[in-house]
């Protein structure tokens, strides 16, 4: 994997933002699946609403379709400040589709902050790394996640299992014996 340093910077600003040594802000970072099944998404954002209210907080994500966009559109909503997470390659190029990419560039733009990570050699890897840097600068993490295995390296499995690793606490969004499409 590639080693380098983040560029942080506030949104429309050109200048770096230092992060504090201590903060009285919770942060809370999301990963999910890009598909979330009719059955499971009112339950879904109706925990996200209340993770997301109370007290001061800060919202991370990479702002994938499905559950990221789902996250960012209701901390916005909420007045959360949030901080786009952008893994190190072409990025918006690979959203899978104009609805995403729409969504994407909406949500960018009413962001507090922008992390533009360094580039990855593969996407794969730039996805896990965009990941785990969310779990590494968050207090908890919420995962829309069906409890399988990641279907590629840097999938929800693969992050729910870093943050366990790392100590992070993990509240999992999902309906019991649902799956997603395939």
């Amino acid at each position: 994997m590639t080693s380098g340093t983040a560029t942080t910077r506030q949104a429309g600003t050109d200048s770096t933002a230092t992060a504090p040594a201590f903060t009285s802000v919770t942060r809370i970072g999301v990963t999910g699946h890009r598909s979330i099944p009719g059955s499971v998404l009112p339950g879904v954002r109706a925990e996200m609403r209340r993770q997301l209210s109370g007290g001061a907080l800060e919202a991370f994500t990479c702002l994938a379709a499905g559950a990221d966009q789902l996250f960012a559109d209701i901390a916005l909503d909420g007045g959360v400040p949030v901080t786009a997470v952008i893994p190190g390659m072409d990025y918006e190029a690979h959203l899978d589709d104009d609805a995403a990419r729409a969504g994407y560039r909406r949500i960018l733009r009413a962001c507090a902050n922008r992390v533009d990570l360094p580039r990855e050699p593969t996407h794969e890897e730039a996805y896990f790394a965009a990941g785990r840097w969310i779990v590494d600068h968050c207090d908890r993490l919420i995962a829309v996640w069906d409890g399988r295995p990641a279907r590629g390296l840097g999938g929800t499995g693969d992050v729910v299992a870093y943050a366990r690793r790392t100590g992070v606490p993990v509240t999992v969004l999902w309906e019991p014996d649902v799956r997603r499409a395939p």
